[in-house]
């Protein structure tokens, strides 16, 4: 048990898929909002650039704290990837994909519909694979706390609190 693998592959083919997919997806974007800038307002155009910009520096660090956190089976990167997949990623992608003051095109929507169910299942996975690994590394933990204090016995510790005193030969008292 303690050898067990709790890397989650369907997260790993997602993720794997995900680092295809997010040039296509970026390229198209780009493509996109330069066909559609000369007829955005200008708070759509601002908001935009600023969202790609953002939305690009996120998935890279989010991807990279997917892959580390998964395939080491370390909870913070992994935890790490999960908020931002769930509290900033999901939320842009879903921006883009619902707000019709942004004049979206039909591949903008098509590529924002699979980058949203990209996200909605690495969101699912993740926390799956996250509320494994905490129960593993927490049942290490108990485990090695046991160990240790078989190892180590506390004097007195299993003991009722009160002194041991010597019995006499006869099982009556004290000698």
């Amino acid at each position: 048990a303690d050898n067990e693998i709790v890397s989650s592959l369907p997260l790993q083919m997602s993720l794997y898929f995900n680092v295809y997919f997010f040039p296509f997806w970026w390229l198209s974007t780009v493509v996109m909002l330069h066909l559609k800038y000369p007829v955005l307002s200008d708070y759509y155009k601002f908001i935009l650039i600023t969202i790609m910009i953002l939305a690009s520096l996120l998935e890279i660090i989010r991807l990279y704290l997917g892959y580390m956190g998964n395939l080491q089976e370390k909870v913070p990167e992994l935890a790490g990837f999960w908020l931002l997949t769930l509290l900033l990623q999901l939320p842009i992608i879903l921006f883009l994909l619902f707000n019709e003051g942004l004049k979206i095109q039909p591949l903008e929507r098509a590529v924002n519909i699979i980058f949203a169910l990209f996200l909605t299942f690495q969101v699912i996975a993740a926390f799956v694979t996250l509320k494994r690994m905490v129960n593993k590394l927490a049942t290490h933990f108990h485990l090695n706390e046991f160990d240790q204090m078989e190892e180590r016995p506390v004097p007195g510790f299993y003991s009722s609190g009160q002194e041991e005193r010597p019995v006499s030969m006869a099982g009556w008292g004290p000698t």
